[in-house]
């Protein structure tokens, strides 16, 4: 379906589910990895993969756009990305795949919440509700009994709140600095940060470890760009739902590849943080990217 002014979001959502099932390919992957790769590798690679990939499209399509006068901005922007995967990862090697996902959508009721602090927007009734359902399903889903949470869905929430961060930022930057200028400094700055702890730690790969590395910094990083390039074509609000097909990558994935059986306390839970991460996006007006 094409939009008013020109949008085509049929493209626009197939970009998104074509995004989907790469970054859910990316954490697959990566499970096949040799148990006695340092963690610090990983990242490393996954950001040597971006810096790489984007620095050619950069060198093919303007030179220029490697540099920017807003420099500062553009190294807490990729301090902040290497934040975020660092415990987005983390999170994957020790849940499920669809816990895992899940945990991903709760950036949305985390800008909610944030907002009001960082932009002094107002929040509505609904939008509150929204936002204290959302994570009552969190600790629905992540079957919590007692008063503490399991180590795996403290890195996905915390990974979720550096998201929500990223995309404050996102508004910021996206005013004067292009896309690629931004995916360039996030590969750039990521990797100088985790090439101290690469190198400290750095253990012999086998070929087939190198080619998982490879795999998955590919996957990630188009993915990455697909989904940036879903929102030029389409409207925010149409494509909303688009991105919550992750979850059915990672049930998949996760009931054939690794027979993992999700409980009914985790498909409730994630219900919950579907629905209530879509009210919460509805609230919002469109940005473009």
């Amino acid at each position: 379906m094409t939009g008013a002014g020109g949008a085509n979001n049929r493209y626009g959502a197939a970009l998104l589910v074509a995004a989907a099932a790469l970054f859910s390919a990316d954490v697959v992957v990566l499970r096949f990895l040799s148990p006695e790769v340092p963690f610090a590798q990983i990242i490393f690679f996954r950001s040597f993969c971006q810096l790489v990939i984007v620095a050619l499209w950069i060198g093919w399509k303007s030179p220029a756009l490697y540099l920017s006068e807003r420099w500062g901005r553009l190294l807490v922007r990729g301090l902040t990305s290497l934040v975020c995967w660092w415990l987005y990862y983390a999170s994957f090697q020790k849940l499920d795949l669809a816990l895992a996902s899940t945990l991903t959508f709760t950036t949305s009721l985390f800008v909610v919440g944030l907002a009001p602090l960082l932009l002094g927007e107002k929040i509505n009734r609904t939008r509150k509700l929204t936002t204290a359902l959302g994570f009552f399903g969190v600790i629905l889903a992540s079957g919590v009994t007692g008063f503490t949470l399991e180590t795996g869905v403290l890195l996905g929430l915390g990974s979720a709140l550096a998201a929500a961060i990223l995309i404050f930022q996102n508004r910021v930057l996206a005013r004067t600095e292009h896309t690629a200028t931004i995916m360039f400094w996030i590969g750039l700055v990521a990797t100088i940060g985790t090439l101290p702890g690469a190198v400290a730690g750095w253990t012999a790969l086998a070929l087939g470890d190198i080619v998982i590395l490879s795999a998955a910094g590919i996957l990630a990083t188009v993915g990455m760009l697909f989904t940036v390039e879903a929102y030029r074509f389409g409207e925010v609000s149409a494509l909303a739902t688009f991105p919550y097909t992750r979850i059915f990558f990672a049930l998949a994935a996760g009931y054939f590849i690794f027979s993992e059986v999700p409980t009914l306390r985790e498909v409730i839970g994630t219900v919950i943080i579907v629905i209530c991460g879509l009210a919460a996006r509805e609230h919002r007006r469109p940005v473009t990217p």
